[in-house]
C-alpha cells in the first residue's frame, strides 16, 4: 500500500522546521533526495543571513565589511523585497533601523519557506506544508480536495486554537509574544517603535511578505490594517489584549 503522508522536522534556526508532504497524488515518489536538498538549503539560509555567526554575509553587511553590491542574487533579493516592505509599511518594517545595522530577520523565514516550496515542487510533489518556525506555505491539497487547515492559537489563552485558515497555494505568517519567549526580539526593531498587538497574522499568496507585514502589524496594531486593504486577495488579524480584529476573506469565510 502507498504511503499518504511524509513528515520531516529539522531543529534550524533556533526553531523548528517541518515539512508535512501529502503523497495522495504523488505516491510513489521519492521523498529521500527532495528533503536532502531542503535541508541543506535551509542550512545554507542560516550560514548566509544569521546574525549570530561573525562569518555569515549578512554580518559582514553589518559591519561593513562587504558592501550591497559584493552581495550574491539571493541576498540581493532579500535586500529589495526588505525596501519594498519598508515603502509598503511605511518604516514600521525597516531592517535598516535597527541597532547593529541591516537585519531581515523579519522577512529571511518566510522568503526560506517560499523558496522551499519550489525546491519541492521541482521534485515533482503538488501537495505539501512547510511550517518555518510559524511561518507557513502551503502548496495543493492536504487530502484530496480538502486544502491545508492551519490553526491560530490565542496570544492570550496558550494552547488554544481560536480561529483557523484554510489555504491551497498560500502562506499564513503570524508574529506574537506568547511563543518560544518573546518571537519579536527588541534588537530586530526599530529603537522608537513600540509594540501595540499581542499578535498579528498575515495571510496571502507569498510567505516573506506575509512575514515582514505581520512583524509590522505587531508593531502598529489596528493602525496598519490599512495596507491590507490595499492589497486584493490578502488578509489580516491582529489581536490586541483580548480584541481581536480582522479583515480580509481568509477570516470573512470562517464567519
Amino acid at each position: 500500500m502507498a504511503r499518504e503522508r511524509f513528515v520531516h522536522v529539522e531543529h534550524i534556526w533556533g526553531t523548528v522546521v517541518s515539512v508535512d508532504i501529502a503523497l495522495h497524488r504523488t505516491p510513489h515518489a521519492s521523498t529521500d533526495d527532495a528533503i536532502a536538498e531542503l535541508v541543506q538549503w535551509l542550512r545554507d539560509v542560516d550560514a548566509v543571513f544569521s546574525t549570530f555567526k561573525s562569518d555569515s554575509v549578512i554580518s559582514q553587511l553589518r559591519r561593513g565589511d562587504i558592501s550591497e553590491g559584493e552581495v550574491d542574487v539571493g541576498v540581493a533579493d532579500v535586500i529589495q523585497r526588505c525596501r519594498r516592505m519598508v515603502a509598503l509599511t511605511e518604516g514600521a518594517f525597516d531592517p535598516w533601523a535597527v541597532p547593529g545595522g541591516f537585519d531581515p530577520s523579519g522577512l529571511v523565514k518566510g522568503w526560506a519557506a517560499d523558496r522551499a516550496a519550489t525546491l519541492l515542487l521541482g521534485h515533482g510533489f503538488k501537495d505539501f506544508m512547510i511550517n518555518a518556525g510559524g511561518d507557513i506555505a502551503t502548496r495543493g491539497f492536504a487530502e484530496p480536495q480538502t486544502p491545508w487547515v492551519i490553526g491560530l492559537q490565542h496570544p492570550n489563552e496558550p494552547g488554544q486554537i481560536y480561529t483557523t485558515v484554510s489555504l491551497t497555494d498560500g502562506a499564513v505568517a503570524t508574529s506574537g509574544l506568547y511563543e518560544r519567549g518573546e518571537h519579536i526580539h527588541a534588537e530586530h526593531l526599530h529603537p522608537d517603535h513600540e509594540i501595540m498587538a499581542t499578535s498579528a497574522t498575515v495571510v496571502g499568496s507569498d510567505c516573506a511578505t506575509a512575514d515582514a507585514l505581520a512583524t509590522a502589524l505587531l508593531i502598529t496594531g489596528k493602525n496598519g490594517l490599512r495596507w491590507i486593504e490595499r492589497m486584493p486577495s490578502w488578509s489580516a488579524q491582529v489581536v490586541v489584549d483580548q480584541s481581536v480584529t480582522s479583515i480580509g476573506p481568509a477570516f470573512t469565510q470562517n464567519g
